[in-house]
């Protein structure tokens, strides 16, 4: 059915009515009447496909028209693939949990985080714990500074009928551009450093030349001396 779909969306060889076309290979391109094309494909035993018919002239390709359509299959199967899907995981905590479960649900935030997802993390208050909902509250605020590096908060605590949400988004962008940032310090660091450094190598043999030449006139004073 998807395949019979993506047939209807290009015209081939007869289908192709208008009197020139570009023909693009991969030699380049070229403006030829339809019917030299048509004859060109037949030639070589396979298709003329318009692949962009609103183009002045229509933009063709003499492909088999089979392998046109495996083509632009896998083509659109990648661009799918490299589309970055965001999924929202949830992390449930309860008004009291203990440090060792708090550890543990932290590691699972990070991993989702790293992956790329968002976290909704809650704290669920069941019967009269509703009474610790500041506890609940101050436990989501931990969890949000504890994932700092990781993520950035979209909505801080806020309690909806008997759970309070915590929403964090990721933050690998933040993460590179820190790391850029630290990237150029350090080399603005190290370029002082070394100016730095060829300062002080200038100074000492300047000084040296300077000790040299001094040595060299008590040395001929003392000559004269002699003399």
């Amino acid at each position: 059915m998807k395949n019979d779909k993506m047939k209807s969306q290009y015209r081939i060889n007869e289908q192709i009515r208008v009197r020139e076309v570009r023909v693009v290979s991969e030699g380049g391109a070229e403006v030829m009447p339809t019917r030299k094309a048509l004859d060109l494909a037949h030639q070589q035993g396979v298709d003329l496909v318009e692949i962009s018919p609103n183009a002045q002239p229509p933009v063709c390709r003499i492909i088999d028209y089979s392998k046109f359509l495996y083509q632009q299959k896998k083509h659109q199967k990648e661009m799918k693939q490299k589309q970055v899907k965001v999924e929202v995981k949830e992390i449930r905590f309860g008004p009291q949990t203990d440090e060792h479960d708090y550890q543990f649900k932290l590691k699972h935030a990070q991993e989702f985080l790293n992956e790329g997802n968002k976290v909704r993390a809650y704290v669920f208050f069941r019967g009269r714990s509703i009474l610790f909902k500041e506890q609940g509250e101050v436990l989501l605020l931990r969890f949000a500074n504890d994932l700092e590096e990781y993520g950035k908060v979209e909505q801080m605590p806020k309690l909806e009928g008997k759970k309070m949400f915590l929403y964090l988004s990721p933050k690998k962008a933040g993460i590179a551009k820190k790391s850029q940032q630290k990237m150029d310090r350090e080399k603005r660091e190290a370029e002082a450093k070394a100016g730095q450094t060829l300062e002080q190598e200038t100074i000492a043999e300047n000084n040296g030349l300077a000790n040299a030449k001094g040595g060299e006139a008590l040395r001929k004073l003392a000559e004269s001396a002699e003399d």
